[in-house]
């Protein structure tokens, strides 16, 4: 068997690896797919290669935002990870891809047995709570055309190319703002030609300008886990 792409399965011990993988399979990441419902017990989770899963909250009335963004570096179920069942969050494809899954009921025991796949797995958990973080602070202080270079930097790392499918629409969801803000917001990228913006496409152009407008937004901790060097 080859290497798997995900940074959270390569990170193992052949050991570890090997307590995992009878119980894994290799799935589609189908669009939309809808993999954790807010507080409803997590029966799988998923380590994707290809494809991306937001993590989305939700306040009372209905009105969303992206709290994480787990591609090729991460892994769904943090909650599962840090010993609960359920979380407050929605989670689902927003990029379709594949990867593997695996039954939270048969990975308790295994995380009870090793020790350190139990500290691999809290490092990541680690890592995901602190881009979290981030996304907190930059959602608090940057403006949104910042929010919005930041976010479609990270999903950038997280796919093969320069193109990313999503709508308006969506990313208004991702950012917790109204879509004319968003739709502004990507036609300010375009006229400084960072990004090519048409119907549910957008290609990122010039990417070392993009973080540059961030102003620091985007930068090593969004940068961590790719080998990325800081720009």
């Amino acid at each position: 068997m080859s290497l798997p792409r995900n940074h959270v399965l390569q990170a193992l011990s052949p050991e570890d690896f090997a307590l995992l993988l009878p119980s894994m399979h290799r799935v589609q990441l189908n669009l939309k797919a809808q993999l954790e419902v807010p507080y409803q017990p997590i029966e799988h989770v998923y380590f994707p290669e290809a494809g991306i899963a937001s993590v989305v909250a939700t306040m009372t009335g209905g009105r969303q935002s992206e709290v994480g963004i787990v591609g090729y570096d991460g892994m769904t179920g943090v909650a599962v990870i840090l010993g609960q069942d359920s979380s407050p969050n929605e989670t689902y494809i927003q990029v379709a891809g594949n990867g593997w899954c695996l039954p939270v009921e048969n990975l308790r025991p295994v995380i009870a047995e090793s020790q350190s796949l139990r500290e691999s797995l809290l490092r990541y958990a680690h890592a995901f709570l602190v881009q979290s973080s981030r996304t907190a602070l930059v959602n608090g202080h940057s403006k949104i055309e910042e929010r919005l270079a930041r976010w479609l930097l990270m999903v950038h790392d997280r796919t093969e190319g320069n193109k990313i499918y999503l709508t308006h629409e969506f990313l208004a969801t991702m950012l917790g703002s109204r879509r004319p803000g968003v739709t502004t917001a990507l036609q300010m990228l375009e006229y400084r030609g960072l990004v090519h913006a048409k119907r549910g496409e957008i290609t990122i152009v010039d990417r070392a300008g993009m973080i540059k407008l961030t102003h620091g937004a985007y930068g090593d901790e969004e940068q961590r886990h790719f080998g990325l060097a800081a720009a």
